[in-house]
């Protein structure tokens, strides 16, 4: 085969065609629909979990949202976390003493002590420490959430009732 059986059929044009980026829309359905379907998994039903997430994606804390979604604030934090949101109240080494208290190896009076949060966050980082997200829901749910629209207060600080900055 010699070069200019290559290049038959091969033309000069002037300007480049303008394809774009690719893109895939499987938001056709609603929140509320693409929840539907773990609706059962949630602490809540499809419509509020929606109405939570959506609030939230806005902006508002996690306790604005769940009075939006006319749901407890505690919930609407679980719900959050089951959908792939970073939501305890506690960093690495308070998550590590959560586990370390569900293993047994630390009574509940000590890890409340050196966690040092109320008990509503020690209910609410129990609660991450035994939930995985729901994979299915995080998929219906993906894009909802950017990291780059968290208000500079703590969003939970209206869910858990601390106005504080906890460890």
């Amino acid at each position: 085969m010699a070069l200019s059986d290559l290049a038959a059929g091969l033309e000069l044009t002037e300007t480049q065609e303008e394809h774009g980026v690719a893109t895939v829309d499987t938001t056709d359905a609603g929140l509320e629909e693409r929840l539907a379907p773990v609706a059962g998994e949630l602490p809540c039903g499809s419509v509020a979990a929606a109405t939570v997430l959506e609030r939230y994606a806005e902006g508002l804390s996690v306790g604005a949202a769940a009075r939006a979604a006319d749901v407890a604030p505690v919930t609407a934090a679980k719900t959050l976390h089951l959908l792939g949101e970073s939501v305890s109240p506690l960093g690495p080494t308070g998550r590590k003493v959560i586990r370390d208290w569900i293993a047994g190896d630390l009574s509940r009076t000590e890890a409340l002590e050196l966690t040092r949060v109320g008990e509503t966050e020690f209910a609410l980082a129990t609660y991450v420490e035994t939930h995985d997200p729901l994979e299915e829901a995080c998929a219906a749910v993906e894009g909802v959430l950017a990291a780059d629209r968290l208000p500079a207060a703590s969003p939970l600080a209206d869910a858990t009732g601390n106005t504080t900055d906890s460890p």
